[in-house]
């Protein structure tokens, strides 16, 4: 799950009120003297009694997306939130307030980078198509390498990137990148992503200024063209739908929007590596929030759980990432990380009847965990029987225990990365060179005319979640049939199901509780694996299988 990245998007402020039926952009500067909410109506409420509710509270809708009720509000009350909580027909209102800029650097996706990483160690694989394609263990681990052989991916699919955004300009990535359908709906926010990059403050589609959903981006669908890296559906085409700030927050705002929007578009797959900023967990009445912490909560349960329906109803097939907590979702601990953003943290006992992860707990999300080369379930990952789904290579630094290959990048996933992201980390410098020190975690590849692409490694359950992405644009470039607004497609139970159907059962470890001491973790990071076979708390599932999914027949969809 990705925390504190960043990215962009090309679009005018005309071109997003186009994009989702009853919005109206934002404006370009967010106001000094006001402060901004994100408000929810409650069930069967019409647009204008909602925003006459809003108006009777003091405040002034500035974007609205009635398809799921969600209005973007400015008040200069300082009583707003709790006036629109009183009104019946508002669900709730979650405020956009700050307490400093956070750091980009993610402490789990990045932890090679906090430690003294060893040199990457070779993993003996065969040739592959991409000269960096030796490195790309995940991609023989789900067997990509070999389904590409019957389905590489179909040109009319697309794959969504819900992040901060993609660089279009890797070489890559460039001949997959979906100009005409790609998004911004997060403009930057000055508190938390610093000075603005356009006098808009709406980065244009096409770049990233954090990296992250580049790295996604890259693992679903690198071009596989004899240069840099390949992707799992390397022919399928990547839309960028900007719904995280440059900073790594995905506030809830940008991402509903940016899922109605996938709706309406028509896109066949949404990865999404994040959760919904500023609760890890969003409860219904926690005791230990105040009212309006509570309502703010309901009214993100409410839009999510709007969202994430409408855009599967649309034929959306909708991907996440379980988290990099270490926690069984079915069982949480006490969140002492929420809220990340307005007020400080503060701790919070988690009642796992009334509390949601969102997006990973939402409906119709198919939810991974990730694991490491050896099969193993990454120390990081979180799991449970209630929610996952799958298991995939999201890497683990720590992996290979009493080998050679214990604590070295190789032992995560490498993709593209922008070089204005790496050189503002240092590993680059401000000619494009790497860096002494950093030539076994950055990779450079030049183009005969001249063009280059740089590569790094992360891990993470944002890194496992796009293999699972990959894998259902294959299903949908395979089996997929002539319907919907581009004339392509496949029903999102149907993915579900033989993505399910064709994974490669795993077995939970021998003891079930799974200790990580050997790799420096503590009693926290123990994990118990409940279940079978055929599905249990650490691989669902089973690990996902590219090969056999584009290999095995497509069965009809069994109504339970």
């Amino acid at each position: 799950m990705s925390k504190r990245f960043t990215a962009g998007a090309v679009a005018t402020a005309a071109t997003l009120a186009l994009t989702v039926t009853g919005l109206v952009a934002p404006a370009n500067a967010e106001p000094t003297s006001t402060r901004t909410f994100t408000v929810v109506a409650e069930d069967g409420v019409s647009a204008d009694a909602a925003i006459a509710a809003i108006r009777s509270a003091g405040g002034t809708v500035v974007s609205r997306t009635d398809d799921v009720g969600l209005f973007q509000v400015t008040s200069d009350r300082a009583d707003f939130a709790s006036r629109a909580t009183a009104a019946g027909e508002l669900v709730g209102a979650a405020e956009q307030k700050a307490i400093g800029r956070k750091p980009k650097l993610d402490r789990v996706e990045q932890e090679h980078l906090l430690t003294e990483a060893k040199g990457a160690a070779a993993r003996g694989q065969g040739k592959k198509l991409d000269p960096l394609d030796d490195k790309l263990w995940g991609l023989e681990m789900i067997r990509a390498d070999k389904a590409r052989k019957i389905e590489p991916g179909d040109r009319r699919v697309t794959v969504a990137i819900l992040d901060t955004g993609v660089d279009a300009s890797q070489p890559d990535l460039a001949p997959n990148f979906n100009w005409s359908l790609s998004r911004n709906f997060a403009p930057d926010k000055t508190d938390v992503d610093g000075p603005c990059e356009v006098a808009s403050c709406l980065d244009p589609v096409g770049t990233d200024d954090g990296g992250h959903g580049t790295h996604v981006a890259g693992t679903i669908g690198a071009a596989a063209n004899g240069f840099g890296l390949s992707g799992v559906a390397p022919n399928v085409s990547l839309v960028e739908l900007k719904g995280g700030q440059d900073s790594g927050y995905f506030f809830l705002d940008p991402v509903v929007n940016s899922l109605v929007y996938a709706g309406k578009a028509g896109i066949d797959v949404v990865n999404m590596s994040f959760y919904v900023d500023p609760w890890l967990y969003n409860c219904t009445a926690n005791p230990a929030d105040s009212p309006e912490a509570q309502a703010e909560q309901r009214a993100i349960i409410k839009a999510m759980t709007r969202a994430l329906t409408f855009a599967h109803r649309k034929g959306v097939t909708l991907v996440g990432s379980l988290g990099n907590n270490h926690e069984d979702l079915g069982a949480p601990r006490t969140d002492v990380s929420s809220p990340d953003y307005g007020s400080a943290p503060y701790p919070r006992p988690i009642d796992n009847d009334s509390c949601w992860d969102l997006p990973a707990e939402g409906p119709h999300v198919i939810g991974v965990s990730a694991v490491g080369p050896s099969g193993k379930k990454s120390d990081y990952s979180n799991y449970g029987t209630e929610q996952i789904s799958v298991a995939a290579p999201g890497g683990w630094f720590r992996d290979g225990f009493g080998t050679d290959t214990y604590r070295t990048d190789a032992n995560m996933i490498l993709s593209t990365y922008p070089k204005k992201v790496l050189q503002e980390e240092g590993s680059v410098d401000e000619d494009g060179n790497i860096v002494a020190g950093f030539e076994n975690s950055v990779f450079k590849q030049c183009t005969a005319a001249g063009e280059c692409g740089y590569y790094t490694y992360l891990q993470g359950t944002s890194m496992a979640s796009p293999h699972v992405s990959g894998v259902a644009g294959l299903i949908v470039s395979k089996f997929g049939k002539k319907q919907g607004r581009n004339g392509f497609g496949l029903a999102p139970d149907l993915v579900e199901q033989h993505l399910y159907r064709t994974a490669a059962e795993h077995a939970c470890p021998e003891p079930r509780l799974q200790s990580y001491t050997n790799e420096g973790r503590s009693a926290e990071f123990d994990a118990y694996c409940a279940g079978s076979l055929n599905f249990n708390g650490f691989y669902g599932y089973g690990i996902v299988d590219a090969y056999a999914a584009v290999k095995s027949p497509l069965k009809p969809h069994i109504q339970p």
